[in-house]
Parts: C-alpha cells; structure tokens; sequence
C-alpha cells in the first residue's frame, strides 16, 4: 500500500511524541499515568494520516516504549495497551472517513466511540491475559482503571486532540 508523504511524516512524528510526550507528564507519576499522554498522538495521527499508519502508530507505540524505555511494563501492560490504542485508531478513522464535513463535531463523533471501544478492547484484552496468567481482573478493576482513573486524561484528549488536528489539516475548513 502506497502512502503520501505527509501521511508517513505525520506518523512518524506521531510516534516520536508518544515516545517523549510521556517523560513530560510522567515527572508526577500519579498524575502522568492518568493524563494518558500515548493516546494524544495516536489520535492526531487517526485524523490526519492514514488509517492504515495510524493504526500502526497505536500498535507499535506502546511496545516500542516499552522496549526501549522499560515502561510501560511490556507484559501485560504493553501488550493491552497497543491492542487499545490500535483500536482507538482503527475506529476514529473509519468514523471520520464516514463524516461528510471534516469538522469539529466530526473529531468529538469519531472520538468518543472510539474512546469507548479502546477501553472495551483494552477490559476485554486484559481480562483474556490476566486469566491465562490466573490473575484477577475484575469488572470494578475494569471500570476503574478504564473509565475513572482515565478521567483526566480523557478530558485533556477531547480539550487537546481537535485543537491539534484543526492546526495540523490543511483544508482549514474545521467550523
């Protein structure tokens, strides 16, 4: 498959600054883990490059950090992790590709589906590995680890991702 140069440049860089962005947020770490600063740019890259690379970006983001970096934790955390952020980029893009008007309301419709389908993909993900590992992963685990620690950085991802993207497209139709 062949891809535009901005769609390869946009992933690329899409990738380093989940690479980095979470050494800045990561300074107060009760506060970095739930600021979620890997999923900021794997969104970007789902409405401004390709579905094919963003999904990508989602998928090695998480484990190449790990790699590289020691966090996360390559097993489980890693693993689950790439497995949600590949689905947050699968279905923001395919949502925004089915919207007429590339805009505002566009972002937060593709967004929040697939905020909600990422945690889904994540709860589940993580259920199958913590039961083949015979650890507990339980539905209040589930709901707090997805939905109520995730809360800040929920709110800076719908705050900070449409601005981004609106500065990044460069049809400048985003009203």
């Amino acid at each position: 498959m062949k891809h535009s140069v901005k769609d390869l440049i946009i992933a690329a860089l899409c990738l380093a600054i989940g690479i980095v962005l979470p050494f800045v947020t990561g300074q107060v770490p009760a506060i970095g883990n739930m600021l979620l600063p890997m999923h900021i740019p794997v969104f970007v890259c789902a409405f401004t490059s390709s579905k094919t690379l963003s999904v990508l970006v989602g998928l090695v983001l998480p484990l190449f950090r790990s790699v590289l970096f020691s966090r996360p934790v390559f097993f489980p955390n890693a693993v689950a992790m790439a497995v949600e952020l590949a689905t947050y980029a699968l279905v923001a893009s395919c949502l925004y590709a089915c919207f007429k008007r590339r805009n505002i309301a566009a972002v937060y419709g593709s967004m929040i589906p697939a905020m909600l389908l990422g945690r889904i993909a994540w709860g589940l993900f993580s259920w199958l590995i913590f039961g083949l590992s015979s650890a507990s992963f339980t539905l209040s685990y589930f709901f707090a680890e997805a939905f109520l620690y995730a809360i800040p950085g929920v709110v800076l991802q719908l705050i900070v991702v449409p601005v981004l993207v609106m500065l990044i497209r460069d049809d400048h139709h985003f009203g």
